[in-house]
């Protein structure tokens, strides 16, 4: 019989290289249990594992280092991204975290300035004290990125679409920035994920995901990841998640491989739902702004087209008269658009960036970033548009 380990990458080798995305989603990187046949990763809900004699095992000592279930979520993660090694973590927070770890007092890195507010919090708020230097600065012009670069620059850290404002970046410029300056380039993928888009194939050396939102897609469970193709970057990466102990428990790993089986389906219909949301407000009276890069007019929706096969689900917009007090009105009336921190499950969702997601970025940074008190983001859900329809009817007026 096949070791476990010996299974994984036959499987993954064999297949997965040839696949279109749908079918990739649902067998790359995964295989039968190889001692029941189960269909479905088994939860290894173990802390350790027996060995023959003093390091003869079978590839598994202990779950912080490595777990069958969290294995095959990373190999999974792997393949879907076109790269080459998976690393799942208890959070996005804790695999941005690994990240950061790679770097030393004295580093420079360049973040875009309109990025998830517990990101900057991470950024200033903790490694900025261990004499990490920040510089955050509107990227859809990479001049502007060019001219942020220092001799000490070693990260250049990119979301795109970015959260809140649907900002898009040219991934494969920052690459080339990235390139000359010796720098490694991060995309954080969350709003896209590797249906939309895969950083890696456009030059990124790192791409990190907030597992608990698109990937997962159902709301139950907290994780993150990073994906990588580089040997060397994923064995230092490893070390940090080994040493540092900011992994996942087997029954997370095992809702999210679930989740990522029906990703496909799930951003198709996000992706047709989003259009008719954000089609339906850019049209509505009482609607100053709508940001979604697939209208023509979006900022840099020429690069949305380019490296995104669609536009996604999230959307933001401002009321006319720009008042917090009616956005908070709105956002109380919603009945199916549920007020709630995080996005990308199969439900929809409303926020109020200011106070929420975002109130860990001060607000003369926000607002210098475009980002308004009044700005309400919607992670359109998976129901029938007619009814999320009705329901921003309702609550707009």
């Amino acid at each position: 019989m096949l070791t476990f380990a010996a299974s994984r990458l036959e499987h993954s080798t064999s297949k997965s290289h040839t696949m279109k995305f749908g079918t990739k989603a649902i067998h790359a990187g995964v295989h039968p249990d190889p001692t029941t046949g189960a269909i479905m990763t088994p939860i290894y809900q173990t802390s350790t594992y027996v060995q023959r004699s003093p390091g003869d095992h079978k590839g598994f000592e202990y779950s912080r280092t490595h777990n069958p279930t969290r294995s095959q979520l990373q190999d999974a993660l792997a393949a879907l991204d076109g790269g080459k090694h998976g690393l799942a973590f208890a959070s996005g927070m804790a695999a941005i975290d690994c990240i950061v770890k790679l770097l030393q007092p004295g580093d420079e890195v360049i973040s875009t300035n309109d990025l998830y507010g517990g990101s900057y919090r991470l950024f200033t708020k903790v490694y900025a004290t261990y004499g990490i230097r920040f510089h955050f600065v509107p990227m859809h012009d990479m001049a502007a990125v060019e001219a942020a670069v220092t001799e000490r620059t070693k990260l250049i850290w990119v979301e795109t679409p970015t959260n809140p404002l649907l900002n898009v970046i040219d991934i494969a410029a920052a690459s080339a920035v990235a390139k000359k300056a010796g720098a490694l380039l991060v995309v954080d993928n969350t709003f896209a994920t590797p249906y939309l888009q895969t950083p890696l194939e456009l030059g990124a050396d790192m791409v990190m995901y907030s597992l608990t939102k698109y990937m997962g897609g159902h709301s139950d469970t907290v994780m993150g990841a990073v994906v990588v193709n580089d040997d060397e970057l994923h064995e230092r990466l490893s070390f940090f998640q080994n040493a540092c102990g900011g992994t996942p428990g087997p029954q997370d790993c095992f809702l999210v491989l679930r989740g990522l089986k029906t990703l496909h389906v799930r951003m198709q219909r996000h992706c047709e739902n989003g259009r008719a949301i954000a089609e339906y407000l850019k049209a509505h009276p009482k609607v100053e702004k709508v940001y979604w890069p697939g209208f023509q007019d979006h900022p840099n929706h020429a690069v949305a087209a380019k490296q995104m096969r669609d536009f996604g689900g999230m959307i933001s917009f401002v009321l006319k008269g720009d008042r917090k007090e009616d956005a908070i009105a709105v956002l109380e009336k919603f009945q199916l658009f549920s007020l709630a921190e995080s996005l990308g499950g199969v439900e929809s969702l409303s926020g109020h960036p200011a106070t929420m997601t975002h109130a860990s970025i001060p607000a003369e940074e926000r607002r210098k970033a475009g980002l308004s008190d009044s700005l309400i983001r919607l992670s359109v859900g998976i129901e029938d548009a007619e009814d999320l329809i009705e329901d921003l009817k309702q609550a707009i007026g």
